[in-house]
């Protein structure tokens, strides 16, 4: 009895693609031709408002591996991941983005990896992908505070990630939490891994659609997510308050004693601002965590479905 072929799902969020994702279709097929799988691509539409579900409902007529999922509203990229992964049939995933910067013609090369014994395969970027220098800089500092934080080497970190189904099925059903952070997820599983590098390419709408307020939740979901350590700089910053406190009562005590007792308004003023910086700055670490608590505890879905597209809608 011949051996059943692996079954390969393509994962894709996205958002305003409606002039992209037939492209990208195109070269998926082209890639994945010799690749000795049956495979079905998942393209999750994330509250699109330039028509791209109705431009699948299209293409749909001609590529019978093409599943649909229009969310009802723009829940963001890691909920699209979620809605995918949950959605994949397959044997082995892969999650890419739908414009083209990961390049379809490495997942051969993933799915290699995969038969070859690897779990979960990282496509790792060669080069900074961002053009703008303080992009660039916030991003290697995101990873340094990672690796120092959590323990997790995101450096070259994309959501273009190959995962087997024990993988999937872990992520999916085993990880409850609301506020994921897929990157971290993947690499935080274990399981074997390997990686693979690839250079990414320009994006054929322009720039990223990411916005800067984005970026900065993504990074502290990222943070907050796999560490506590944050909480304990908190009592570390408590206690240099003290010792700082304790060195300008005795600055003071010295001074009166010696009969060069001053004013000391600049002294008071600098305490003040001191201390006053460092409740802030706590009530803000801890004011995180509590909102990420209160999220996890009202136990909303992460995302909802409004319409689902299927090879057997496209023959209606």
């Amino acid at each position: 009895m011949p051996a059943r072929r692996t079954r390969l799902s393509l994962v894709l969020p996205a958002r305003n693609e409606r002039d992209g994702i037939a492209p990208m279709l195109a070269e998926l097929a082209r890639a994945l031709q010799g690749c000795d799988v049956d495979y079905e691509i998942v393209v999750v539409d994330d509250g699109s408002v330039d028509g791209t579900f109705e431009r699948l409902r299209e293409l749909a007529r001609d590529h019978l591996q093409l599943r649909g999922l229009r969310l009802s509203r723009n829940y963001g990229k890691e909920a699209a991941l979620l809605a995918g992964l949950t959605e994949a049939t397959g044997d082995v995933v892969v999650t890419m983005d739908s414009d083209l910067q990961h390049p379809p013609a490495v997942v051969p090369e993933m799915l290699a990896r995969w038969r070859a014994g690897a779990r979960v395969v990282h496509a790792v970027k060669r080069t900074p992908s961002d053009p703008h220098l303080l992009h660039r800089l916030a991003s290697m500092t995101f990873n340094r505070l990672s690796r120092i934080l959590s323990g997790i080497d995101m450096d070259g970190a994309s959501d273009f990630t190959l995962l087997d189904r024990v993988v999937v099925d872990v992520i999916v059903q085993d990880l409850p939490e609301r506020r994921r952070f897929y990157r971290g997820l993947t690499r935080w599983v274990g399981f074997p891994q390997d990686r693979v590098a690839f250079d990414v390419a320009p994006r054929p709408g322009g720039g990223s659609r990411w916005s800067f307020r984005g970026l900065i939740d993504l990074a502290l979901t990222g943070l907050l997510s796999f560490s506590s350590l944050p909480l304990r700089l908190v009592t570390i910053l408590g206690l240099l308050t003290l010792v700082f406190a304790v060195v300008v009562a005795a600055e003071t005590l010295w001074s009166s004693f010696q009969g060069n007792s001053k004013s000391g308004f600049a002294t008071i003023e600098i305490t003040l601002l001191f201390v006053g910086s460092s409740i802030m700055i706590s009530l803000g670490v801890l004011g995180e965590y509590v909102g990420r608590i209160y999220d996890e505890v009202k136990r909303r879905p992460g995302y909802l479905v409004a319409e689902r597209l299927g090879p057997h809608d496209a023959a209606r």
